[in-house]
């Protein structure tokens, strides 16, 4: 693993709480991939007795043989990329995988030892029915899972989907049902006892994905592989994704990644724009510490309108958004920037 040597110069020895196996397919990687990934990660780390290492796996990938090596490396924490449990909706999002492979994953997976589960869920699809999504959702809560990541169908210029919406060979996204769909959500598992604990991601109390988390609180990480991200706390840098150029500038010793200090005022702006995503919102005391009480003061008269409106609200030196602000939470944002 030559990258991981050349990409830990910042956290060489450093003790790792969270790991995270994601973007892309890392179920996709054979036993003695995985392995040696793991070898190069405890060379040049330690890892926390107590770390949440967690892999990304398509339910098509999931099989006892797998299953028993990865929990045998450490891995305790597995997000299964459900997106639905309706077979329509599959066929729609083109995935290989059937309803029927989405839960007997989360049952193999349950057998072989694992109790930490994330599923991803998409709504917004066209001709998924408010009622259907409902069905979705408790489908969901059905396998006895601990955490749910539930996006807004997207479509991504250039690609397939979209160019058969120009076409008009295909429905186009509806923005009223997917915020209708979005609340229905919140609703639902609030309803369950789950906490929202950030726009797109819900979990049983005390089952909040650390990894993630960390992200949203500015700590430190370091992302290896094409298109990975890492943060210092002050500088954000980011590899090149192309694979190909990735892995002959590792061999070359060139570089493959760029990078960016940024200014007081970028690190303010992202404070806004993940803390606003947090249950916790946005705390002036630390509003303050980044810039000063103007900084403060501004964000109030700024927030105002939002006070009005109710998609705002202040909780003591906590600024949140309510039910109907999540909403609009990056255009809120963007109008709170410094």
């Amino acid at each position: 693993m030559k990258e991981l040597a050349r990409e830990s110069f910042r956290l060489e020895g450093q003790k790792l709480e969270t790991i995270y196996f994601g973007g892309g397919t890392p179920s996709l990687l054979s036993s003695e991939e995985i392995s040696t990934i793991f070898s190069a990660i405890r060379r040049h780390f330690l890892i926390d007795a107590d770390a949440e290492i967690t892999l990304e796996a398509n339910p098509d990938d999931i099989e006892p043989a797998l299953l028993a090596h990865w929990k045998s490396l450490g891995i305790n924490r597995l997000s299964i990329g459900v997106q639905s449990f309706r077979e329509e909706d599959l066929r729609w999002m083109n995935r290989v995988h059937s309803a029927a492979e989405a839960e007997a994953a989360v049952q193999k997976a349950k057998a072989a030892g694992f109790t930490d589960f994330n599923l991803d869920l998409i709504y917004g699809i066209p001709g998924l029915s408010d009622a259907a999504w409902q069905e979705n959702i408790s489908k969901a809560l059905a396998q006895g899972i601990n955490h749910l990541s539930a996006y807004a169908l997207t479509v991504e210029p250039k690609t397939a989907l979209a160019v058969l919406i120009d076409k008009l060979r295909m429905p186009d996204i509806d923005p009223t049902q997917q915020a209708d769909q979005f609340l229905l959500l919140v609703d639902q598992l609030d309803a369950a006892g789950w906490e929202q604990y950030e726009i797109s991601n819900f979990a049983v109390p005390g089952h909040r994905s650390r990894h993630n988390s960390s992200y949203w609180e500015g700590a430190v990480y370091l992302g290896i592989g094409p298109g990975a991200h890492s943060y210092d706390g002050r500088t954000r840098r980011w590899n090149v994704s192309n694979n190909a150029l990735y892995v002959n500038g590792i061999e070359k010793g060139i570089s493959v990644s760029e990078e960016e200090i940024l200014s007081d005022d970028n690190r303010f702006n992202e404070y806004i724009m993940t803390s606003l995503r947090r249950r916790e919102g946005i705390s002036l005391a630390r509003v303050a510490e980044l810039g000063g009480v103007t900084a403060t003061e501004k964000l109030l008269r700024s927030a105002d309108i939002y006070f009005q409106s109710g998609a705002l609200l202040q909780e003591g030196e906590q600024v949140v958004l309510s039910r109907s602000g999540k909403l609009f939470a990056d255009g809120i944002a963007s109008a709170l920037f410094c």
